[in-house]
């Protein structure tokens, strides 16, 4: 019998709210994931992060220079996500970019193309892919059985406070944010939105910064999208509607539909076939006091790492599953669910809004 491989390296670049959550997603898997080293540029913020996770402090060129490190996972700020990913991936790590991928599809362009050079694997962090919600519609969608599509609706009305957008000089900005309320909240339904309806052909938007102060970008956003199949559909996000709401995507086509509701499958019905209704209004109001209205490092200590009801789905088991299928992916050299072209369609998308925003016109996508 075959020994099995050793566990792949990690290094995690960037210490804030998001990486306790990549952190405890690679600890989840043991056999297949190992991580070692931490990085950032504030380091009183290094040095507790690595105490929390026994990790060994290193600076940026020490993890690319470390042999032993096969993987850099960034949490940093999204506009510099371009420079240190192609960075890591010339200096032959694999590499793993929590979203967005950046804040241009020019910059994931120079991503992509470092990757190709390269021969290393890149992912993007999308993990609501693998939530057992959107894994079904997809599975439905692939066999046909909602027919064609008629109509999407994505809609993340989330609450933040002026706080959170002053806790850190590049929240609000475009330079580093490269959005708001859509490209830093909004991406992850952005991403399922295209993986379960398809491409985009054509968006009209408008969009305000209505609620906060000393920011740069958007706290609202509507979009009309029109889909390359036929479909049609519309957009919306806001950080700036009190006390928060869960995400909600509708998938609706002529032979059946689909309602993601706070990564939970509220309906599933297809003609002639299978009909699920979901879970209880009480269950529902929890979801919106918790999933919301807080920030990644507050849900994550709201939520258990693990729940006791067998089945159950919980904050971190999606990034978990998507360290899975990236490790999977380096062992067989294949891709990853969510590669770098499927960060960048997102990208495109939300830079597709902002321009007929800004323009008052219809914007034609062009990939």
């Amino acid at each position: 019998m075959a020994n099995s491989p050793a566990p792949l390296t990690f290094a995690i670049i960037g210490c804030g709210s998001i990486a306790p959550t990549h952190a405890k997603a690679l600890a989840a898997l043991p056999g297949e994931a190992r991580l070692t080293h931490c990085c950032d540029l504030n380091a009183t913020l290094a040095a507790s992060f690595a105490a929390q996770f026994g990790l060994k402090v290193a600076t940026f060129d020490e993890i690319l220079a470390d042999r032993s490190i096969d993987v850099v996972t960034f949490c940093t700020p999204s506009g510099h996500h371009a420079s240190l990913g192609a960075t890591a991936l010339a200096a032959g790590k694999h590499v793993v970019i929590e979203k967005p991928m950046e804040i241009t599809p020019a910059a994931c362009d120079i991503l992509l193309a470092a990757q190709r050079s390269s021969g290393r694997k890149l992912a993007i962090i999308s993990q609501h892919r693998f939530d057992p919600s959107s894994q079904k519609v997809r599975a439905a969608v692939d066999r046909g059985e909602l027919g064609s599509l008629v109509l999407a609706e994505a809609r993340v009305l989330w609450f933040r406070s002026q706080e959170y957008y002053d806790s850190g000089d590049w929240r609000g900005t475009w330079a580093l944010d490269g959005g708001g309320c859509l490209m830093n909240q909004g991406v992850h339904t952005v991403d399922l939105l295209l993986w379960l309806a398809g491409p985009v052909k054509t968006v009209y938007a408008q969009m305000r910064t209505a609620a906060h102060e000393r920011i740069e970008v958007e706290d609202v956003v509507t979009a009309t999208l029109t889909f390359a199949n036929g479909g049609i559909g519309n957009l919306m996000a806001t950080t700036a509607a009190h006390p928060g709401f869960v995400a909600y995507l509708g998938i609706h086509g002529t032979n059946g539909s689909a309602i993601i509701e706070g990564d939970e499958l509220k309906v599933f019905a297809v003609k002639g076939g299978e009909t699920i209704h979901g879970q209880s209004a009480t269950a529902h109001a929890l979801q919106v006091a918790t999933g919301g209205t807080k920030s990644a490092t507050a849900h994550a200590a709201a939520i258990p790492a693990a729940s006791t009801e067998p089945g159950a789905w919980s904050w971190g088991d999606a990034h978990r599953a998507q360290f899975s299928d990236f490790i999977r992916a380096v062992r067989t050299d294949s891709a990853p669910l969510v590669d770098g072209v499927a960060g960048r369609a997102a990208v495109s998308l939300i830079n597709a809004v902002y321009e007929s925003a800004r323009t008052g016109r219809v914007v034609t996508l062009q990939d």
